[in-house]
């Protein structure tokens, strides 16, 4: 058996970056083989592997054919006879498409740092439209600080077209769009992914309400939410979108209710809502968004007259007389803000 190292990490290696993960796939072996070496199998579709010692993942050499829709519509082909260049033949781009053997050579049969060099992506082969899911995957690459400035090949953009009006971006999983997504709001330039599915007319059925675009805040959580706010907090419906997602953009919500309230009695009423002891990071963070700047100074008055609060004193009142008490000490402290 013989091992090389593929795909993201051999690009990022050449571009001067230190890859996060590197990936790795073996020629010459079965399955047998690999268990008997200590390798941890665990692919469901494909024989995949864990080394024993680094837990990197060592997948056979494969080819594949289309058999149906979406990202997972495809048979895979793998035994000892499937060459290198067989396997790297099947992955998307080029630049994804370099290998690196033990001893440190490249191995490039599609030309792929000529494509680097030239800050471009270009398909490996035809094959690149039978998988919808390449568009994420693209729209993702563009997130990312060494990729972000790379242009798409003009005979590949033929492919992206195929695409869309196959439909196929419809049969993707909710759970794999998120991925691609969450990995995205997680980089550099997440704004990049928005730009592309705008641009390419990628955004039914998964980003169908998307208009605008920003992407304001450290947190990819918070720039969910600020996509979100942009959209009219409609840009996308059908992502399982996580709780920690789901509870900054509420909170998000809050602090633009109160801000539009007009009547203080109903103000007063939606800061006790937010409940900002509990929630404050949050709320600092919301507070530094670049749509809140004007009202950064206000908000920040609010948040201190808030945790000034000595709410202790409840312990004292009656259970029936705990909730107004409680607004009468929001009313005392807020009075003058509002």
């Amino acid at each position: 058996m013989k091992f090389f190292q593929v795909g993201g990490s051999v690009r990022d290696e050449l571009l001067g970056f230190r890859p996060k993960d590197r990936d790795w796939v073996v020629i010459n072996s079965s399955p047998n083989e690999m268990e008997q070496n200590g390798f941890k199998p665990i692919g469901k579709d494909f024989p995949v592997f864990l080394h024993p010692d680094t837990n990197e993942e060592y997948a056979l050499a494969r080819t594949e054919r289309k058999s149906g829709v979406g990202y997972k519509g495809f048979k895979f082909y793998f035994d000892s006879t499937v060459t290198l260049e067989e396997d790297l033949q099947r992955r998307d781009f080029t630049i994804n498409a370099i290998a690196k053997d033990q001893n440190g050579k490249i191995i490039d049969p599609y030309n792929g740092r000529q494509d680097l060099k030239n800050k471009t992506f270009r398909h490996t082969s035809p094959a690149f439209s039978e998988d919808p899911l390449r568009l994420l995957r693209f729209a993702r690459f563009k997130s990312y600080e060494q990729l972000h400035d790379f242009k798409l090949h003009k005979t590949t953009e033929v492919f992206f077209d195929k695409i869309v009006s196959s439909g196929e971006l419809a049969n993707l999983s909710a759970e794999r769009v998120w991925i691609e997504t969450k990995k995205s709001l997680e980089n550099k330039h997440t704004e990049n992914f928005f730009k592309i599915i705008m641009q390419y007319k990628i955004a039914s059925p998964w980003f169908s309400n998307l208009n605008s675009i920003a992407c304001d805040g450290l947190l990819p959580e918070m720039k969910w939410a600020d996509m979100q706010r942009i959209n009219g907090f409609k840009l996308s419906q059908l992502l399982p979108i996580p709780k920690s997602f789901q509870k900054i953009l509420d909170c998000l919500k809050q602090v633009i209710e109160m801000i539009e309230s007009k009547d203080p009695k109903e103000k007063i009423y939606l800061i006790e809502k937010m409940n900002i002891h509990r929630n404050y990071e949050i709320f600092k963070d919301i507070q530094q968004l670049f749509f809140l700047q004007e009202h950064q100074q206000y908000l920040q008055s609010i948040y201190d007259s808030v945790m000034a609060i000595d709410f202790s004193v409840l312990a004292e009142v009656d259970t029936s007389d705990v909730s107004y008490k409680k607004q009468l000490l929001y009313y005392e402290a807020l009075q003058n803000m509002l």
